[in-house]
């Protein structure tokens, strides 16, 4: 094994879900946005980038959302909170970051110069036939022939439907989030993700738009010992790993 396998193996066991954290301990104040700058390295959808992360610090404001997260002791003794936002409203805008990266970096290699023009095609024309719900009925109807036509000649994407859409996004926020508890864990610290919240309340407080929806919410700081409730409990190896 090699030595970043082993320290990465040791950073992936000693993440626990800490349920109590030092409320006198001084948390760095650099550890949570270092951890964030490498979430935004997370591996997502189409590189869409369709997220959005709430530091708090303030103490008063961190039990304001300890009470929206139903005042979870994680969250009350939390040093900081982070929440995580999956903004499916943005598609617009991250298709016109996608399309002024391309144009201000065009690949020179004339071998590989369709590939910008690929690129381009994929973000003006996929991407908005897969973001944008408007007339979801009528344009899922065109999606399923299409589909039914490509399936015919070999394997192609089913999931290109108006509610996979959801599904997709918070499967890169949380791939985010993950990144982050991960790096968390790097720095020497713990983390509690958390989903029993009211998301409705949450919106409010961080006055999001009516389509941005909650992923999580990790709360960060120092572990105590009887924070970790207990041990480790997973379903044996073997009767989730399949070998085909």
């Amino acid at each position: 094994m090699k030595k970043e396998a082993e320290v990465f193996d040791t950073i992936v066991n000693w993440r626990r879900s800490c349920r109590l954290f030092d409320t006198e301990f001084d948390f760095p104040a650099d550890v949570v946005e270092r951890s964030l700058r490498r979430a935004v390295l997370a591996p997502n959808s189409s590189n869409m980038q369709l997220w959005e992360f709430y530091h708090i610090q303030n103490k008063e404001k961190i039990q304001k959302i300890a009470e929206i997260c139903l005042n979870q002791r994680g969250a009350k003794t939390a040093s900081e909170i982070i929440v995580f936002v999956a903004r499916p409203d943005l598609w617009k805008n991250r298709i016109k970051s996608h399309l002024g990266h391309i144009k201000e970096n065009p690949i020179k290699d004339e071998k590989k110069r369709l590939l910008n023009l690929s690129q381009e095609r994929y973000y003006k024309k996929i991407m908005p036939l897969f973001y944008n719900r408007s007339f979801g009925l009528i344009k899922d109807l065109f999606k399923w022939l299409l589909v039914t036509n490509k399936r015919r000649k070999g394997a192609f994407m089913t999931d290109v439907y108006s509610r996979n859409v959801p599904v997709v996004i918070h499967k890169s926020v949380a791939l985010a989030a993950q990144t982050f508890m991960l790096s968390i864990s790097a720095e020497g610290y713990d983390s509690l993700p958390m989903e029993g919240l009211d998301a409705k309340r949450m919106k409010k407080f961080l006055n999001l738009p009516p389509k941005a929806e909650i992923n999580m919410v990790v709360a960060v700081g120092k572990r105590l010992k009887e924070g970790i409730r207990k041990d480790r409990f997973r379903i044996p190896f073997k009767e989730v790993y399949f070998k085909v």
